[in-house]
């Protein structure tokens, strides 16, 4: 890719190692003749009144721009891949965070990939999304979406088809719906497959079923999933990547899509998904 001409830097909510780094993007960002921005959040959160170079204090998050620098863990990456969602904004991440999957670079590198990041020394790997429509209203998720029990609350009786074909009601403590990005989430810890980046489609496994029969399921990228909260009294959350977005009431139905091409990611050359699969996962089994 073509070194970017504007960069907008992201950070971790907690702030206790970035602020070095920080100081360090703009450092590099002006000797490269790199524009950088920094968003209004990123500013107060750090307490920012100047930096290195010609850095830019105060725009807004969503402006137009070159590149997204991430200074996080998946969770900053993935906030800030739906900040700019559909909008081929390639994000650059650094790892300060505790696995950082999504990561295209690691804290103990990080000269080395900040410099890469403003060469524009890196591929662009699109990532599908999944839409869930509940309400009137669609949230978004790049990872994945989820319907949860309440707390203190009895378990979620929901319903899903798929195309119109009823496929089952299960007791459980909720659903969660994955794309191949994060199918290494809340759907790994639920017994759900791997699904390979560049897999088209999307899984759905369950938290906690309250049956021996519920078995994780794909579904085809074009096929739409209903999910029906069968309850008649009790709602159920629903959520994306993390983040609680809505209600699911008694008897109501949520639609999901798979969406193509929604996020971007940056990634090192050559970069494998086998290869980020042992670096990640298989080191924490040590």
């Amino acid at each position: 890719m073509s070194p970017p001409r504007t960069v907008t830097l992201f950070t971790r909510r907690r702030t206790a190692l970035t602020p070095p780094a920080v100081t360090r993007v703009a450092q590099l960002a002006a000797e490269a003749d790199v524009e950088l921005r920094i968003p209004v959040e990123e500013v107060e959160k750090h307490e920012l009144t100047d930096l290195p170079g010609n850095a830019v204090l105060g725009c807004a998050a969503d402006e137009p721009t070159d590149l997204a620098l991430v200074l996080g863990g998946d969770g900053t990456i993935l906030s800030t891949m739906r900040t700019f969602i559909g909008r081929k904004v390639p994000v650059f991440a650094i790892n300060f965070g505790t696995i950082g999957f999504l990561a295209t670079a690691e804290r103990d590198d990080l000269d080395d990939g900040i410099r890469r990041a403003l060469r524009g020394e890196f591929d662009v790997l699109a990532l599908p999304a999944l839409t869930v429509s509940a309400g009137g209203h669609e949230h978004v998720g790049i990872n994945d979406l989820s319907f949860h029990r309440r707390q203190n609350l009895r378990v979620a009786e929901l319903g899903y088809s798929v195309v119109g074909e009823q496929l089952g009601e299960v007791r459980s403590d909720g659903l969660v719906v994955s794309t191949p990005a994060g199918s290494t989430g809340y759907n790994l810890a639920n017994g759900g497959p791997v699904l390979a980046w560049g897999v088209e489609g999307y899984v759905v496994s369950f938290i906690a079923p309250h049956t021996l029969t519920a078995r994780a399921l794909v579904v085809a990228p074009d096929d739409v999933l209903q999910v029906v909260n069968r309850s008649v009294d009790e709602p159920v959350d629903i959520m994306t990547d993390g983040r609680s977005v809505s209600t699911l009431g008694p008897q109501e139905r949520a639609e999901v899509r798979f969406d193509h091409d929604m996020a971007f990611l940056a990634q090192a050359p050559d970069a494998s998904f086998y290869h980020r699969l042992r670096e990640k996962f298989g080191r924490l089994s040590h």
